[in-house]
């Protein structure tokens, strides 16, 4: 049974990010299931990450739970949820995307330092990315920079390969928390265990250069002071369409109530 402490939620909301033992346990398998359905057929957002230089593969694809069954259980998991609502401290919790990571042996690429706030049409503290490897995980495993959910200004959204900048507008530049001097937060994981961090926690990972792989299956989640906000550009995930306005909470028939 996961339990999440009174000491869990103090941390998350204070340094935005904290590990989850088991969160994921029950689905370990349909998850490697639906990651593997998902590389035979990926969505139109797929990228394999490709970089002049770079050994391995990165592959990366997200907004694919409506259409790989495998990643049902886990979005509609009530314990998830739960678990959602008392680290952000909100009642409701609401569906925003899932988002598939997998770095194969070898993979040289690291997933670059970012906020994932800045790519989102959607503002507000009550958010949470929960980011479950499907395999040990050591080296490679996320790392948080404690606290930077709370810096007065967001870090620019760039692209991961080029290192462009997404868009233009009132940011900070991309920091270099080893550099800096900055309090990097990472865990040594089993298969289940979760990170669960903010939306505007800066992050990233190493490259995978063991001999095994490095599934990992993220789930975004949204609470009750989120709203759609417009961005200097497009925003990623784009979800072409939607009709909604700013201020407006996100329509439900896209983004369901999970509580």
């Amino acid at each position: 049974m996961v339990r999440v402490t009174d000491e869990d939620a103090a941390r998350y909301q204070a340094d935005g990010v904290v590990l989850i033992k088991g969160l994921f346990a029950d689905h370990i398998d349909s998850l490697r299931a639906g990651i593997a359905r998902n590389m035979a057929e990926p969505g139109p957002y797929a990228s394999t990450n490709d970089r002049p230089g770079d050994t391995g593969l990165f592959f990366d694809d997200y907004c694919n739970w409506q259409r790989i069954p495998e990643f049902h259980p886990t979005v509609h998991d009530p314990r998830v949820a739960e678990v959602a609502a008392t680290l952000m401290g909100s009642q409701s919790v609401q569906m925003f995307h899932d988002h598939v990571l997998v770095k194969e042996p070898g993979t040289s690429m690291a997933t670059p330092w970012h906020q994932d706030a800045p790519y989102y049409f959607v503002e507000g503290q009550h958010t949470i990315s929960f980011w479950s490897p499907l395999d040990p995980v050591h080296a490679a495993s996320l790392r948080c920079v404690a606290g930077s959910h709370l810096w007065e200004k967001d870090v620019v959204p760039t692209r991961w390969v080029s290192e462009e900048a997404f868009f233009e507008g009132d940011y900070m530049p991309v920091p270099d928390p080893e550099a800096e001097g900055m309090r990097i937060v990472e865990y040594e994981m089993e298969p289940g265990d979760t990170v669960a961090f903010h939306f505007r926690t800066l992050h990233g990972a190493r490259g995978n250069q063991s001999d095994a792989r490095r599934r990992a299956f993220s789930l975004r989640l949204v609470g009750d002071d989120a709203r759609f906000v417009t961005r200097p550009g497009p925003t990623s995930p784009p979800f072409p369409g939607h009709g909604m306005v700013q201020g407006q909470r996100l329509r439900e028939d896209w983004f369901p109530i999970l509580r």
